[in-house]
């Protein structure tokens, strides 16, 4: 879904931001949410950047506000209104489109029908993510020739290297057809 605005941001968002849903597990119902940020400067070369987020089962949410995304809280009393936001001039979506994943299922605004799609490992998050991955660009052919880089902060640097080995092998680890991924490290 194209999101146009936000309650606490002043007008039309400056840069493209959508939102959607990704089915991880159809037995499970399970469903990983992410918000694609286009890249600001040249989105048909710009490399695309799986963001993940450390702290089990914290939201991208945190990264996308508080770290490399195009949007900051504007730090203020709370007066019982919504929390402004501005737009960060110097976010790396400057130089590359961004896809923040809540992973693992339970994460965010991620969720299973099942409750056992809440049982997830680090092995099982990974397959999850390459399978998002396929799905997302599937969706979005535009990017595929595009270098891809995953990265994340703090407890996603154990999937990180998982994510990327997964992708580098190959569909046969894949659930969905394989997407020719331009992977670089």
């Amino acid at each position: 879904m194209l999101v146009q605005s936000l309650p606490g941001f002043d007008g039309a968002l400056p840069f493209h931001l959508e939102t959607g849903y990704v089915t991880v597990d159809e037995e499970n119902g399970a469903e990983l949410f992410y918000y694609f940020m286009e890249s600001e400067g040249d989105p048909g070369r710009d490399p695309v950047l799986l963001w993940l987020t450390g702290g089990d089962r914290c939201s991208a949410l945190s990264a996308l506000m508080f770290e490399i995304g195009p949007l900051k809280f504007i730090i203020e009393p709370y007066d019982g209104t919504v929390p402004r936001l501005r737009y960060h001039p110097y976010s790396w979506t400057k130089a590359a489109s961004i896809v923040f994943v809540d992973s693992p299922v339970g994460a965010g605004f991620s969720f299973s029908r099942n409750p056992k799609g809440y049982n997830v490992g680090d092995v099982s998050s990974s397959l999850q993510l390459t399978t998002f991955l396929t799905k997302w660009f599937t969706e979005h052919p535009g990017y595929i020739a595009n270098p891809l880089y995953v990265g994340g902060d703090s407890r996603a640097g154990m999937l990180v290297p998982v994510v990327a080995q997964m992708i580098s092998e190959g569909g046969s680890l894949f659930a969905t057809p394989s997407v020719p991924y331009n992977l670089c490290c």
